[in-house]
């Protein structure tokens, strides 16, 4: 019984890693190259690079004063 489950888990295995050789790869220096063509192709639109404009930022803290009443 335990030797059967140990086959199975091993043809599990198998089945796996086949799955994975099978796929496409791409080198990783042309995956940084897109990567970095992609950045700065929407650098313009990106709210961390060129921040968020005063007006539209709902987190900005509101300057003033207390007021007792």
């Amino acid at each position: 019984m335990d030797e059967n489950v140990e086959k199975e888990r091993l043809r599990k295995e198998v089945a796996q890693l086949r799955r994975e050789a099978a796929l496409e790869r791409m080198k990783v220096s042309q995956c940084c190259a897109d990567l970095r063509d992609y950045v700065l192709q929407n650098a313009a639109n990106d709210p961390l690079v060129q921040g968020i404009p005063d007006d539209k930022n709902p987190y900005k803290e509101i300057k003033g004063g207390c007021v007792m009443f």
